[in-house]
């Protein structure tokens, strides 16, 4: 079993979860009490926050490789990087350490082209959703039509992970004004929605959405696990 490497902390909610589905895979597949071997650099969120609304991600990306660096040298096999928007930086964080990127993108993808899907619609943060460093990876390694919410949406869907998910507040209000725009989505020619925020899988569920669903949180996890595990 080789050593998983989580940078985490981008927040604290979903990082939860990354080190619950890993553990729990784990177990599954080896049976036991048999558990994950991981490392975690845990960010404090509101620095990173910060630096994201500030519109500095040089600093954010300085601050990204020291972590993986960090963890490289604790000894981590891999670098998994627990949140979609902080993949921005993804190149260059593989760049400076000499262990793997498990990128979240390709994991998803990956599943969305075996399920027979050509064109999905994308949730996220502002910065995921109008990158393209997300949405190009998608389209020029994978092939994917990927769509994403008008600016109301956009407006509706980065709102409510910075002012509620980060935070753990689960509003039924919230889940109601996601599925409104997932609905916008699939009448636009979705096939089906990317969760593309680690936190949104913690309001959006599968029977929640009118079309397929990808949590990337759950996708990037069992691809952590995969490697960990394989020969």
């Amino acid at each position: 079993m080789k050593t998983i490497g989580l940078i985490g902390g981008l927040s604290w909610e979903s990082s939860i979860e990354y080190y619950r589905i890993i553990n729990q895979e784990t177990q599954k597949r080896l049976g036991g009490v048999h558990s994950a071997k991981c490392l975690m650099h845990s960010f404090d969120f509101a620095e990173i926050e910060a630096l994201q609304e500030a519109g500095d991600w040089e600093a954010a990306t300085e601050r990204m490789i020291a972590a993986a660096q960090n963890l490289e040298a604790a000894g981590a096999d891999c670098i998994v990087i627990c949140s979609n928007t902080m993949h921005r930086m993804a190149e260059d964080l593989a760049a400076a350490v000499d262990r793997p990127l498990i990128h979240i993108a390709d994991a998803t993808a990956e599943l969305i082209l075996a399920d027979g899907l050509g064109t999905v619609g994308l949730l996220g943060t502002r910065y995921t959703m109008e990158g393209d460093f997300y949405k190009g990876r998608m389209t020029d390694r994978f092939g994917l039509n990927v769509l994403i919410p008008d600016s109301a949406g956009r407006d509706i869907v980065h709102r409510i992970i910075y002012e509620e998910l980060v935070r753990g507040l689960i509003k039924s209000e919230s889940r109601a004004l996601y599925q409104a725009v997932i609905e916008q989505l699939r009448r636009d020619g979705a096939e089906a929605v990317i969760l593309g925020c680690t936190e949104i899988g913690l309001l959006i569920k599968p029977g929640d959405c009118p079309i397929p669903s990808y949590d990337t949180t759950y996708l990037h996890a069992l691809a952590a696990v995969e490697w960990a595990l394989g020969d």
